[in-house]
């Protein structure tokens, strides 16, 4: 059993090209967070001094939080992406397995250690990042954008295990005129492209088929459209909690 649950865990999910590492630019003290690159050491789109380890092995994750638990060397854990992750455990361990049924059993435990024991055990903050994929459903005629995972891991969704999910998202800032200031600022730059790259907070009609959640009361209406800064993010969680 833990103390406490976790009031600093999030999921940012959305496409490629939306903003989900650009997200990442404003963590403070960066050299206190163990960054986990599960996409081949691929660098982040900005300079940083986050503690940096490529992941080559799934089971590596595990020992990886481990380590940044004990101690007061680190303030959180950053998993990017955990499509990525699930995907090298499918390659490493799945495929070519002489027994397919344990294998795909093995591959639903892993991630249910990961979040129930691993995560759920640990004092830090932790960040995922997935990727999405949108598909029709044809029994409800609407959009259904989801992190893809396979095997029995689907029916809930990797998105089940968060209280908070968020979405990046780039919307014209014509859609944005409403939002709170505190937490969505417009910059020349925006300006000038006429778009910004937003977390989405909340479900809107346009957008119901997606699994965006967080708590009740933690955003606002004028909140549903924030910028993709996950430090402002956990600054309005740790506000919410207290």
């Amino acid at each position: 059993m833990t103390e406490a649950i976790n009031d600093q865990l999030v999921f940012i999910t959305g496409e490629s090209a939306t903003g989900k590492s650009a997200s990442l630019m404003n963590i403070r003290n960066q050299d206190r967070w163990m960054y986990l690159n599960c996409e081949s050491g691929k660098r982040l789109p900005f300079k940083n001094n986050f503690d940096s380890y490529t992941i080559t092995d799934p089971y590596d994750v595990y020992s990886a939080i481990a380590a940044a638990s004990e101690g007061n060397d680190y303030d959180g854990v950053i998993i990017d992406t955990v499509t990525f992750l699930m995907e090298m455990f499918e390659s490493k361990y799945i495929i070519g397995s002489e027994n397919g049924q344990a294998a795909w059993g093995a591959y639903q435990q892993f991630f249910k250690n990961l979040m129930q024991v691993h995560v759920a055990g640990s004092p830090k903050s932790f960040i995922f990042l997935g990727h999405t994929r949108t598909e029709y459903d044809d029994a409800s005629l609407t959009n259904r954008t989801a992190v893809p995972v396979k095997g029995a891991l689907k029916n809930n969704g990797l998105e089940a295990y968060f209280s908070t999910v968020v979405s990046t998202k780039k919307i014209a800032l014509k859609d944005l005129e409403d939002g709170d200031p505190e937490l969505l600022h417009i910059t020349p730059q925006d300006e000038a492209l006429g778009f910004k790259h937003v977390f989405q907070t909340q479900l809107t009609k346009q957008t119901v088929g997606d699994r965006i959640r967080s708590p009740m009361g933690m955003f606002t209406r004028e909140q549903t459209f924030m910028d993709n800064d996950a430090q402002l993010l956990l600054d309005h969680l740790q506000a919410y909690y207290s």
